[in-house]
């Protein structure tokens, strides 16, 4: 039958005694370089919290607040940070509109008031 393994084979040495035949002594022949095919992946992502936690003996609990709350607090902060962006852009662009309102609308009024006000600002 084509799917069995080949049976082992046992060989008589000289002495008499029986031995298999693949655990014979082979003639030596010159080895071949091995070719060795390396991949290379992207590296892991970086545990060290995981190490410092399993150095200091703290246990699983810590390693598992690490793995869960390290990647959470990233993304708050980045949320954070996205909103603070979002309302400094509405402050300059309200900002922006609101002198630019000012100036068009103001008259002889706006620029007398202006006058006096850098007046009073040069005589401190």
């Amino acid at each position: 039958m084509p799917n069995l393994p080949e049976p082992t084979k046992v060989v008589q040495l000289p002495d008499g005694t029986y031995v298999y035949a693949d655990h014979l002594p082979t003639i030596h022949q010159p080895v071949q370089p091995q070719i060795v095919h390396q991949h290379i992946h992207q590296a892991p992502p970086d545990r060290t919290v995981q190490r410092i936690a399993f150095g200091s003996g703290v246990g699983a609990g810590a390693v598992a607040a690490g793995v869960y709350f390290g990647p959470l607090l990233v993304g708050a902060l980045t949320a954070i940070a996205a909103n603070l962006a979002i309302l400094a852009f509405l402050a300059v662009a309200l900002t922006w509109g609101v002198v630019s309102v000012v100036r068009s609308v103001g008259g002889a009024e706006g620029a007398a008031a202006a006058r006096s006000v850098r007046r009073s600002r040069r005589r401190r």
